[in-house]
C-alpha cells in the first residue's frame, strides 16, 4: 500500500485537521496514513510547535493500525538536539522526519529571512544547514528538501541544481551514507516548475545509490490528505525510485 506519510493534525500547532477525518480521506484515496505531528523546539515566534508525546500517543493508539501509523516531525536544529534526541525517547513513533525550518534562528518561512540575503546566500545557509543537521540527528525521513521554496522572496523562488550542485550534493551524499530516505513532497508537485526543478535533485540522489522515496502531501486539513500523488508516482516511475513505506514499529 501506498502511504501519505507526512501529515499534521490537531496535535500540531498549525493544523485543526481531525485524524478520524483525515483517515477517511487516505481510505478513499486508496491510502495509507502517517500523523507526523511538528515537534519544532523553540521555534522562533509566539506559537508553541511542540506537543504532549504520551497524550498523542494515547488518543490515537485505537486508529493505529496496518494502514494508520503515528510519527513526528522534528526541526533539524543545533539548538535543539538534545530537546529532539530526548522527545524521541517518550514515545514508539512510526516513523521520524526531519525537517528544516529554521537557519540562523530566523524561521524561513519569515519573509525577515531574506530582507538582508541574496538568493545565494539565503539558500547557500539553508542547504548547509541541512547537511550538518541531516549528519548527526536521529531520524528517518528527509522532509521537503524545497520547502525554502515555499517563502522565498525572490522572483524565481525554485531550487536550481547546477547553481546549488555542491551544497546539494553535500545533501544528498550524506542522506545515502546514513542510509536514511529522502521525502517527495507533493505540495508544490502541481507546479510544473517545481517538478522540472526537482527531478535533477531526485536524479542525482539516485546516482548516489539513493534507491527510495517516501511521498508525503504535508496535509493541514482533509482536501490536501493524498494532493498530487498522481504526479508523484509518475516522478517516481520515470527516475526508477521506489516507494518506501517501512516503519520503526
Amino acid at each position: 500500500m501506498i502511504f501519505d506519510c507526512h501529515s499534521h493534525t490537531k496535535f500540531s500547532a498549525d493544523s485543526e485537521m481531525l485524524a478520524t477525518d483525515a483517515i477517511k480521506r487516505a481510505e478513499s484515496l486508496g491510502l495509507g496514513i502517517v500523523f507526523t505531528e511538528h515537534f519544532d523546539y523553540n521555534l522562533p515566534g509566539d506559537i508553541d510547535f511542540t506537543f504532549d508525546a504520551a497524550e498523542y500517543m494515547e488518543e490515537y493508539k485505537n486508529l493505529r493500525g496496518d494502514n494508520v501509523k503515528l510519527g513526528v516531525e522534528i526541526g533539524l536544529r543545533k539548538s535543539a538536539r538534545e530537546a529532539n534526541k530526548n522527545f524521541l525517547k517518550q514515545a514508539k513513533f512510526d516513523l521520524v522526519i526531519g525537517s528544516i525550518h529554521v537557519v540562523d534562528d530566523i524561521d524561513i518561512y519569515n519573509a525577515a529571512y531574506y530582507a538582508d540575503k541574496d538568493k545565494m546566500t539565503a539558500y547557500r545557509k539553508y542547504f548547509a544547514a541541512m547537511a550538518e543537521e541531516a549528519a548527526v540527528e536521529d531520524f528517518d525521513v528527509l522532509g521537503h528538501i524545497d520547502y525554502i521554496c515555499r517563502a522565498a522572496t525572490y522572483e524565481n523562488p525554485e531550487i536550481d541544481y547546477e547553481t546549488f550542485k555542491n551544497e546539494i550534493d553535500e545533501v544528498l551524499k550524506i542522506i545515502v551514507e546514513r542510509g536514511k530516505i529522502l521525502e517527495l513532497n507533493t505540495r508544490r508537485l502541481n507546479q510544473n516548475t517545481a517538478v522540472d526543478a526537482l527531478k535533477p535533485v531526485y536524479k542525482r540522489y539516485k546516482d548516489f545509490g539513493g534507491k527510495f522515496i517516501t511521498i508525503g502531501s504535508d496535509a493541514h486539513v482533509v482536501g490536501a490528505v493524498g494532493a498530487n500523488f498522481d504526479v508523484a508516482l509518475k516522478f517516481a516511475e520515470e527516475l526508477n525510485l521506489k516507494i518506501f513505506a517501512g516503519f520503526r514499529h
